[in-house]
């Protein structure tokens, strides 16, 4: 049964946010991630393969897997809160469950409490190969903090 959170959509206004956001950040853009999904308190982040972000055994290095899997954390937070607030991440705990091998990484992040100041997600990051198999080689829980977004 497909999960319902991914045939759910977000305002177009939302997912220019979450999007104009990405797009600021230059780790993700230095790492080359992109984000392939945005619904509402879900959201999913690819990151390709590539030696830029291995480590000496040839596998997607632990410090790129784990801040994709903050930032999808932190992004899928950002699809529930109001235009005038934004997300900063308070703590993470990711568990390292096997070599992050493949083409890509994937990681997803999905809301499981939304409160008013404290969000938790549960973070999941699978190593992907062309023909479809995936692997779970991560998986977290982050708690995130809701502030004012700064006047512009």
């Amino acid at each position: 049964m497909e999960d319902q959170t991914q045939q759910e959509q977000v305002s177009p206004t939302v997912r220019k946010r979450v999007q104009d956001s990405f797009d600021s950040q230059g780790l993700m853009a230095h790492l080359g991630a992109r984000l392939t999904h945005i619904g509402p308190g879900r959201v999913h982040i690819v990151l390709p393969a590539r030696p830029e972000v291995t480590q000496q055994h040839g596998y997607v290095h632990a410090g790129a897997t784990s801040a994709v899997a903050d930032s999808a954390g932190g992004y899928a937070a950002l699809t529930l809160v109001s235009e005038d607030s934004d997300i900063l991440t308070v703590e993470y705990k990711i568990n390292l469950l096997a070599p992050a091998a493949g083409d890509y990484l994937e990681a997803i992040g999905t809301v499981l409490k939304s409160g008013r100041t404290l969000t938790v997600c549960q973070l999941e990051v699978y190593g992907g190969r062309g023909g479809g198999e995936r692997k779970l080689v991560a998986n977290g829980q982050q708690t995130l903090i809701r502030v004012d977004r700064p006047a512009q």
